[in-house]
């Protein structure tokens, strides 16, 4: 393997029934700085049924490049059908990292096609760089149960991939002036030749909490105490009609679900503000939540890592600080008619 033979950043444009999935234009803002510094084009790659109108919109969010491979075969994902379209790609125009939405068929596709190409793959990607000289894709995360964060690389082997989590990356806001280059490649597939078929697509109608699209998070800590106390989080969030949110200490100890639980093992949310109340800081937690535009800590302890990423932080005892936090915006609530803004 000629490891010069390989150029260019390619992201997986995850698409549902002609929709593009947000993580995947999270990914062309992050793939468009590592182009950069790479000097090389930014290249989405896309596959499905019907999709060759969305190639502009790739183009839009920053890929100067879209590599498209439409057949019927491909309508719905399957791990074969897929494995074989990006195998086409990636042995014909040899990308030197590719990029994948930490969603689970992005998680499922990426390992598929890692092992196909005999390469590494990093999971669950939080942060991303690339070294000039050495042309290294940097690909960090937590490791050793969120204590620390590791730096992998893929020295031999090409193409460098990885996949990140959803939320973690800034999508840049989209140029519709932007000119691009699309690449239509034909794949020669029969759906009898398919080993598994879709029979039916059922989708989930429970009511779930949806901390990833919130504007406005209230999450709590075991330093709460107790379940009792946690309840000041939900009178508290109920309040200012924001969600409930928990850390995986609250959710193992029984006092949310794990939809519910914000961190490395849970969701990964950026909602415009972030309580963090009786929260540590442990990194395991942080990476879920760091990239709040506004984070407000409480914790007794001055010296608690929450505090290094928290905008404004309050010193204090929470079980005494949110009872007067609820009691001043239900006084701001009925100032404003009952209602709270945060535009």
């Amino acid at each position: 393997m000629n490891l010069d033979d390989y150029r260019g950043v390619w992201v997986f444009i995850e698409q549902n029934n002609q929709k593009i999935e947000g993580v995947s234009l999270e990914l062309l803002g992050a793939g468009r700085r590592l182009a950069d510094k790479l000097m090389v084009p930014l290249a989405g790659f896309l596959l499905g049924s019907g999709v060759k109108p969305l190639a502009s919109q790739v183009i839009a969010y920053g890929a100067d490049e879209v590599y498209m491979i439409d057949h019927p075969v491909l309508k719905q994902y399957r791990t074969e059908s897929y494995m074989k379209g990006v195998m086409l790609l990636a042995q014909k125009y040899m990308p030197e990292i590719i990029l994948y939405g930490a969603t689970p068929n992005g998680k499922d596709l990426a390992s598929a096609v890692a092992t196909d190409l005999v390469t590494g793959l990093t999971a669950d990607t939080t942060m991303l760089d690339a070294d000039l000289d050495s042309r290294l894709l940097e690909a960090s995360r937590p490791a050793f149960g969120g204590n620390i964060m590791a730096t992998i690389l893929c020295k031999k082997h090409r193409p460098q991939m990885a996949t990140v989590r959803p939320k973690v990356m800034k999508a840049l806001e989209p140029d519709s002036s932007r000119l691009g280059k699309i690449i239509e490649e034909n794949i020669t597939l029969q759906e009898e030749d398919m080993r598994t078929k879709v029979l039916q697509i059922v989708n989930d109608v429970t009511k779930k909490t949806n901390l990833a699209d919130a504007h406005v998070i209230v999450c709590g800590g075991k330093g709460m105490g107790d379940i009792q106390n946690f309840q000041l989080i939900h009178e508290f969030a109920e309040t200012i009609g924001a969600s409930v949110g928990g850390t995986r200490d609250v959710v193992e100890a029984g006092w949310l679900p794990h939809e519910q639980q914000i961190g490395q093992t849970g969701e990964t949310v950026t909602p415009k503000i972030y309580f963090a109340i009786g929260i540590s800081g442990a990194i395991q937690h942080v990476v879920g939540m760091k990239n709040s535009e506004l984070i407000i800590a409480i914790n007794k302890d001055p010296n608690a890592p929450i505090f290094d990423v928290a905008t404004y932080g309050i010193v204090g005892d929470a079980l005494e600080i949110v009872p007067k936090l609820i009691e001043q915006f239900e006084r701001l609530k009925n100032e404003k008619g009952g209602e709270i803004s945060y535009a």
